[in-house]
């Protein structure tokens, strides 16, 4: 009885200690998600993981740039929190800013980096570059050779034209900053061997607004969160923004044409694009909008037109519980408006306008779409009446696979997926069916006018 009693006692010891110690790793736990609310990023010292800085002294670069006065000498000579005017003029790189300074070229002050290394290097907080051409970087990827590496906090960068440079402009660790109003253009060079015009690694909570990025590589995003894309224009490369590892982004108001990709949302969660022109991605692998394994995205406003894919999804979305809304777009003269590799759940699809695509939907898998959600679209092939004027069709709108499902399933095919031989095969099936078609969707009450007939293009 005694040990029975003993026993009893070490247990409810051990049980009293267990409860004791999760109740106090649960309020730990509660208290340190509190004291993460409303951090100021900004603030934070940085703590360098990437590269550290290196710079190619002025005397090995090239020896066009022997002769120009070194700009290097003009920022060492201002005091910290001054602003700096230099006369107009072209200057030698490499320049490394370490102090919080106030550069305003005017439009007048060009710095060459003589085609070796990086041309600048701002590694402070609370400076600001304005007004000045950045130009003759190194073509080097080992070292990221670039225009301009920003390595601080809360720096203003505006109004920089930057052209033969590999990399144009890279922040690393680096939070808060304004990119704003400049004109980047990579080296001239095949496309994958350019450098990226744009690239955030591990920054946060940047403004990337009104700049130009043309003839480069890519605009990527890469481990960053809490980023705002507003207004910027991307012509001729291959990703306009390439978001990976990368939560909570905002893509507003940009513009994007005749690039592979535009916007691609890869391993991701909760992103907003919006009110975006999204033009002419084409080729084997042009798309619109991508999803690889990303979750929790909004759709809205988006113009996606004259591409390969409108709306591709890979695996997404890929958390459970969470949802892919696609809402009010215009999805307009693409080879495929919308393709799933799978028939993934997690799809709201309304108040889009479908006009002129070869195809609305494919499905990969011998799957469908009917799993999804889509109310309240507009599609140019409906075949219904609206008597009652109520602005909906009378009847659902359904979308079937008939002979057309071959190039769905066979990738090898889709080459022919226009061709007189499949057209005709395809319309014999519709005419009269010898299999059972596939329903891909239904939208019970589809929109019967055009709600973008008519908007400024």
């Amino acid at each position: 009885m005694k040990f029975r009693q003993l026993a009893m006692l070490l247990l409810s010891v051990i049980i009293s200690i267990t409860v004791g110690w999760a109740a106090g790793v649960e309020r730990d736990e509660e208290e340190g998600s509190k004291l993460g609310q409303g951090a100021d990023m900004g603030n934070v010292p940085r703590v360098d993981v990437d590269k550290p800085v290196q710079l190619v002294p002025l005397y090995l670069r090239d020896k066009r740039i022997h002769g120009l006065a070194p700009f290097q000498a003009l920022v060492d000579a201002a005091p910290a929190g001054s602003i700096l005017r230099p006369k107009p003029g072209n200057y030698a790189g490499p320049v490394h800013l370490t102090k919080p300074l106030t550069i305003e070229g005017g439009g007048k002050v060009s710095i060459d980096g003589g085609n070796k290394s990086t041309v600048f290097v701002i590694e402070t907080s609370g400076a600001t570059l304005r007004g000045v051409h950045l130009k003759g970087s190194g073509s080097s990827h080992d070292t990221d050779d670039a225009c301009l590496n920003v390595r601080g906090h809360r720096n203003l960068i505006e109004n920089i034209v930057i052209d033969d440079c590999l990399f144009g402009i890279d922040l690393k660790q680096s939070n808060n900053n304004i990119v704003r109003g400049n004109r980047i253009r990579s080296k001239p060079a095949d496309l994958g061997v350019r450098g990226d015009g744009l690239r955030l690694w591990y920054s946060m909570n940047n403004r990337i607004e009104n700049n130009q990025v043309v003839d480069s590589r890519d605009m990527v995003v890469w481990y960053s969160n809490g980023n705002t894309f507003y207004r910027n224009y991307g012509a001729r490369s291959r990703y306009s923004i390439h978001f990976m590892f990368a939560n909570n982004n905002v893509a507003d108001g940009n513009r994007f044409y005749d690039n592979a990709v535009g916007i691609y949302l890869m391993y991701n969660e909760n992103s907003v694009i919006r009110n975006n022109v999204i033009s002419h991605a084409t080729g084997s692998t042009g798309m619109g909008i991508g999803f690889k394994e990303a979750s929790g995205a909004l759709l809205e406003g988006n113009e996606i037109i004259y591409c390969a894919l409108g709306l591709s999804a890979d695996l997404s979305p890929f958390q459970p519980d969470t949802k892919i809304i696609i809402r009010n777009n215009r999805i307009a003269y693409n080879g495929i408006a919308i393709s799933f590799n799978s028939d993934l759940t997690g799809y709201e699809v309304s108040g889009n306008s479908f006009e002129g695509n070869i195809s609305n939907l494919s499905v990969g898998g011998a799957g469908s779409g009917q799993r999804n959600v889509w109310r309240g679209n507009y599609w140019d092939d409906y075949e219904g009446f609206d008597r009652n004027k109520d602005g909906y069709g009378d009847t659902a709108y359904d979308l079937y696979a008939y002979a057309d499902r071959v190039w769905m399933e066979i990738p090898q095919a889709r080459f022919f997926k226009v061709a007189p031989a499949l057209e005709v095969l395809d319309f014999l099936e519709r005419l009269a069916p010898f299999s059972s078609p596939t329903l891909l969707l239904r939208d019970e009450k589809p929109l019967f006018n055009n709600p973008w007939k008519g908007a400024k293009k």
